[in-house]
């Protein structure tokens, strides 16, 4: 335990959310366990519990952090800019944060406990909601119906996502490449938005 005393609570508290963060990413949390995360630690159970009340608090605690940065991330990039712009940043945001913490995105795409909401659809939501504000001022300013602006945003984030889980796998192109083809996608389908769209053909 001497190796113990030597971090602050605050230190070792960083110091469980990293490597939790590492065993969820790789297990996903039904298969990761405590005594996994205290041994790779090098600390004892009951630390862990002291610190996050057990598994579940910990995994809440990590999922947090890890949408907070993603949220932060996108948030940012979307500020300023034309509206192509802030598309191909969102766009590239999202794919850097899957290029770039591996074991955030991982964590956040496995399974979660059934007492709390999946980490990646609340994380989808959250992102879903901050886009459609700036569809709907977009929307209202061109002419659009606002209201039809959670759509595109869910519709939006909703590709990114699933081009970011193909991405882990391919890692290739490049993230810049990838954001370019998804925003030149979205752009052309946003221009050419009719006022009231509606189907085809059919009934």
């Amino acid at each position: 335990m001497l190796g113990r005393s030597r971090l602050s609570a605050s230190a070792r508290r960083a110091q469980l959310i990293d490597v939790g963060r590492a065993v969820f990413a790789r297990k996903g949390y039904e298969a990761a366990s405590v005594e996994e995360i205290a041994d790779r630690a090098k600390v004892s159970k009951p630390v862990i519990y002291e610190h996050f009340g057990g598994k579940e608090g910990l995994y809440a605690v990590v999922v947090d952090r890890e949408m907070d940065y993603v949220v932060r991330r996108i948030s940012e990039s979307i500020a300023t800019g034309t509206p192509r712009e802030r598309l191909e940043r969102a766009a590239h945001a999202f794919l850097s944060y899957v290029k770039d913490q591996p074991d955030g995105f991982a964590v956040l795409s496995h399974d979660a406990p059934s007492s709390r909401r999946a980490g990646m659809t609340s994380l989808l939501n959250e992102i879903a909601e901050r886009v459609g504000e700036l569809f709907a001022s977009s929307f209202k300013s061109a002419g659009y119906d606002p209201r039809a602006a959670p759509i595109y945003a869910h519709a939006l984030i909703g590709m990114v996502t699933f081009v970011g889980q193909w991405w882990t796998n391919e890692r290739k192109p490049s993230v810049e490449e990838v954001a370019g083809h998804i925003s030149a996608l979205a752009w052309m389908g946003l221009r050419h938005l009719p006022k009231r769209p509606a189907r085809v053909g059919g009934r």
